[in-house]
């Protein structure tokens, strides 16, 4: 059965609109900006014949953001770390467990660590970059246990690198693209 990829919607960080190698601006945890939010109410009509029976989001909160306003009544929400972006700037840092359960509590968060997040030496703004070996390998992993998930067609809401990694494309923000497993 179908697997559909979803980037999240336009966050505070992707607004910005950073040249490459420009300074982080240290927007932890981005959130969904207001044309974000509208992408996502637009992407909810795309998804609305696709049958989706079950979704996986990130926990970082532009994912989640997206995955709510698009799914919420419609099929349930999962969230997984597995597939989180690659932390290359402080908008890829999350939030701990509980803060993310006061925002969205409707969801679970008690199965994540409380940093599920990569860690490790940090660059000159503080940042654990996550190396990009590392990176490759968590999405590798993630990709061998799609098949867990058994209530399909299925949605994953996630992130750019993460999408790139793992089918080999490159989305915009709200894009919906179905996912073809080796």
């Amino acid at each position: 059965m179908t697997v559909y990829l979803i980037r999240h919607g336009q966050s505070e960080f992707n607004a910005l609109n950073l040249e490459p190698g420009a300074a982080d601006p240290m927007i932890v945890d981005a959130q969904l900006t207001e044309l974000g939010r509208q992408q996502a109410r637009a992407a909810r009509e795309q998804i609305l014949d696709l049958g989706i029976q079950s979704v996986l989001t990130t926990p970082l909160t532009r994912a989640i953001q997206t995955a709510k306003l698009m799914f919420d009544g419609i099929a349930p929400i999962q969230v997984v770390a597995d597939h989180r972006e690659r932390l290359d700037h402080a908008c890829d840092i999350g939030r701990a467990p509980e803060e993310l359960a006061a925002d969205f509590p409707e969801l679970s968060f008690n199965h994540l660590d409380e940093v599920w997040w990569h860690s490790g030496p940090q660059n000159q703004y503080g940042v654990a970059e996550e190396p990009h070996d590392s990176f490759d390998k968590r999405i590798q992993n993630f990709c061998k246990t799609l098949d867990q998930y058994s209530n399909r067609p299925l949605a994953i809401v996630g992130h750019g690198n993460t999408f790139r990694a793992l089918a080999n494309f490159d989305m915009e923000n709200c894009e919906v693209r179905v996912f073809a497993q080796n």
